[in-house]
């Protein structure tokens, strides 16, 4: 993998991808979780968005590692940079879970069938289970992007120009 593109660490490049997909992903799953209607049009979509979101964390984090040779440990930002894939797989397997279900259910009838309770409860507490995952994600892109800025911009010569 190359160390730069035109000159800049690949390292920011590739994160933004990150940064855009995954909590697209996040709340593309909190959409189908909350609207079931909306399952059947788009949760082949969000399964797709969070392949792709997932797919660049590894790219993330190599290039991450990378730019650490060049100029020093970023803290706990790398400690948490480590750690997302393990958000994201989850994130992944719900999305693909959403749409499994809405195709199911769209082969299995495509009318409106009363589903037993039971049926209801566990489509409820499969919902709330996917918001908290995605959720989760949001908050640790959320941890290891602010713990990114801080490795960058509090050792620079703007920001003790500032604590002056």
């Amino acid at each position: 993998m190359p160390e730069t593109v035109n000159g800049l660490p690949l390292h920011p490049l590739v994160v933004h991808a990150v940064v855009v997909l995954l909590p697209l992903a996040a709340l593309g799953v909190i959409a189908v979780a909350a609207r079931p209607a909306w399952r059947s049009k788009y949760a082949g979509l969000v399964a797709l968005v969070t392949l792709g979101a997932s797919l660049t964390i590894p790219l993330a984090t190599e290039s991450g590692e990378n730019l650490e040779r060049q100029v020093g440990r970023p803290g706990v930002h790398a400690e948490l940079g480590d750690s997302l894939i393990w958000f994201a797989l989850p994130l992944l397997a719900i999305a693909i879970a959403l749409y499994w279900t809405s195709r199911r259910r769209q082969s299995t009838s495509d009318d409106a069938v009363a589903r037993p309770a039971a049926g209801k409860a566990a489509a409820a507490t499969f919902a709330v289970l996917a918001i908290a995952i995605a959720i989760a994600n949001l908050v640790q892109v959320y941890r290891i992007g602010d713990s990114g800025a801080k490795a960058v911009w509090q050792n620079t010569p703007a920001a003790a120009t500032r604590e002056r």
